[in-house]
């Protein structure tokens, strides 16, 4: 009996010739990281257990990306304790303010995980790097200090569901889209505690940057994790980057799989989560109207370069509704670099949003674009729950770039078309 990706993965990693849903295992770690916000309790915990060093500090990242810069003193203080204890063990890979970026983004890209890799982070969203044909979950800081010591961890092989997505894309859908038409099916709590492995031909239309979006967002139906198979276009993105070897697993024709689910595209619009949930999925058409006072384009999520090419497209020669306040966050200095290089930056800006530097911030409503009381919110981020992004009186709606980039035109929640068609005074 075959294996699905995951399985394999884990299989190989708790060196066993083959494990099914449901085993306890104890599998090798390949790399483990922390933000500012997990690494403290972290550390405290890693100190609690006695540890005297980490189990191989070129595997080990801490990321500055939630509160910083600084938003107050105890963001501050948070900040402190992790530059102590990296100081400490002399830990090659910190990323602090100015050379950071939201972590999910930046780890990728600096090639610290590959196909085959078991990655672990302090944080829900670790499940992103699943892209890249990795098993890669998001664990508790006290798991973190575990596997930070030891190199190794317990994990229980979960089930596997299989959603496999055929046809052609329309316009103005992207992977976003597609994980949000997922999770509106079967809900918040749809793959509890199970791998989501995404597959069939229309993920071969997608960029990188797209499938990120997918794997990303898997914890908001309640998944383990979620992973694509490393085809030759992950093969072709991580070969510069990687910093290990990596093992490229294949899906087996015999796997079992607890469920299979098929998508097609060809009929899919760009699609909205309206709140208070990630699974109250309706099509952008449906809710288009809503007055919106923020629009917000950035995160782990989608922050990346096509993201940013793709709001820039709409934006171009437009200006940010008078009402509607625009903030841009490209997620990784990298990513800043090339916009700036392809002028994205400067579109931007002659179209009156607010750019700033690398930070998870208004994510998760810790600064730079909190809301205030009955404000609306149009986000490419990954959660809109109640009090989310400010106070619980605000309500968030979730989106692709180019939605959220012809909202912040129109004033109200609009779909790309209404923008990009009309014409460009000159």
């Amino acid at each position: 009996m075959g294996l699905t990706l995951t399985e394999q993965i884990l299989a190989a990693h708790a060196d066993v010739a083959t494990v099914r849903p449901g085993d306890l295992i104890e599998a090798r770690v390949d790399f483990v990281f922390a933000n500012d916000i997990t690494a403290p309790l972290a550390i405290q915990e890693f100190e609690r257990m006695g540890a005297e060093r980490v189990f191989d500090p070129d595997r080990v990242a801490f990321v500055f990306d939630h509160y910083v810069p600084a938003r107050d003193i105890a963001s501050a203080q948070q900040c402190a304790v992790t530059r102590a204890f990296v100081r400490r063990h002399q830990l090659p890979h910190f990323y602090d303010v100015g050379r950071s970026g939201v972590a999910h983004v930046l780890l990728a890209e600096e090639g610290f995980v590959g196909p085959g890799d078991v990655f672990l982070g302090a944080d829900s969203h670790t499940c992103n790097h699943g892209a890249l044909g990795a098993f890669a979950t998001g664990v508790g800081s006290s798991d973190l200090a575990a596997a930070m010591a030891l190199g190794r961890l317990w994990l229980r092989v979960p089930e596997t569901v299989l959603y496999l997505f055929a046809g052609r894309l329309q316009p103005w859908v992207t992977g976003k889209d597609l994980i949000l038409r997922v999770i509106g099916d079967i809900g918040v709590d749809g793959a509890r505690y199970a791998a989501m492995e995404f597959g069939g031909e229309a993920l071969e239309q997608l960029t990188m940057d797209e499938r990120f979006s997918i794997t990303n967002m898997a914890v908001e139906a309640g998944a383990k994790n979620g992973i694509m198979e490393a085809d030759e276009k992950v093969l072709a993105w991580i070969r510069p980057r990687a910093r290990r070897p990596f093992t490229v697993h294949r899906r087996d024709p015999e796997a079992t799989y607890a469920e299979v689910r098929r998508y097609d595209v060809s009929r899919l619009e760009p699609m909205v989560a309206a709140p208070p949930s990630p699974g109250n999925v309706v099509s952008v058409r449906e809710a288009a109207g809503v007055r919106v006072d923020q629009c917000f384009i950035g995160t782990c999520t989608n922050g990346r370069i096509e993201d940013l090419r793709m709001a820039a497209r709409v934006l171009a020669g437009r200006r940010v509704h008078p009402e509607t306040r625009l903030l841009v966050i490209p997620a990784t200095p990298a990513v800043y670099r090339q916009a700036m290089e392809e002028g994205l930056i400067e579109v931007f800006l002659e179209a009156g949003a607010a750019v700033s530097t690398s930070t998870c911030g208004p994510c998760i409503g810790g600064h730079m674009g909190v809301l205030a009381e009955g404000e609306v919110c149009v986000s490419t981020s990954s959660r809109n729950f109640t009090g989310r992004m400010g106070h619980r009186g605000s309500r968030v709606y979730l989106a692709n770039a180019a939605v959220a980039a012809a909202s912040a035109v129109r004033g109200r929640l609009a779909h790309p078309d209404e923008v990009v068609r009309e014409v460009v005074p000159v």
